[in-house]
């Protein structure tokens, strides 16, 4: 056994275990997979007659398509193109990708994975501080609660324990 295999055997009990990782990776392979799903649904609405569906759904629903908000909602929704409706469909699949990357590379204790997903979560720290500070409605500040501390804590995570997890792959000196 050289030396590079026992420091790898000296890792393999400590690395394997690692719940909070798993938990991540779950995350990340779920948001992938949602994202997924969003990205080719709204690209099936690309060739959709947009206006005359929402019509139809308040109509199943019962809705009156007379109130304000409704109205307000046809206008906006008259005003986007199926061009508008590819490139958002395609930001949420590459995103989707993105997400799906990283999860894998997770799996797998691939250093560039650890330091891809502290970067990401570490993005949107600011902007959910800022969306926070924003927000006035008591249900929109959990939520935004929720997602923050939960990025914080991944890229704690990740940071402190960055070695242990991904440190495996590592020749040795």
């Amino acid at each position: 056994m050289g030396a590079s295999e026992k420091g790898n055997a000296g890792n393999a009990g400590k690395g394997n275990r690692a719940p909070t990782l798993y938990v991540i990776i779950a995350i990340k392979l779920i948001k992938g997979v949602l994202m997924l799903l969003l990205g080719l649904g709204v690209y099936r609405l690309s060739d959709n007659n947009l206006p005359a569906e929402f019509h139809q759904t308040l109509e199943f629903f019962h809705l009156d398509p007379e109130k304000k908000f409704f109205t307000l909602l046809a206008d906006k929704i008259s005003e986007i193109t199926p061009a508008n409706i590819i490139w958002l469909a395609r930001g949420t699949v590459l995103y989707s990708l993105f997400s799906l990357v990283e999860a894998v590379g997770l799996m797998f204790r691939v250093s560039w994975a650890g330091w891809l997903t502290i970067s990401e979560s570490a993005f949107f720290i600011p902007i959910e501080i800022y969306e926070l500070m924003r927000t006035e409605r008591r249900t929109e500040r959990v939520s935004v609660v929720v997602i923050l501390a939960l990025n914080i804590v991944i890229v704690w995570y990740l940071y402190q324990n960055r070695r242990r997890l991904f440190g495996h792959h590592r020749g040795a000196a």
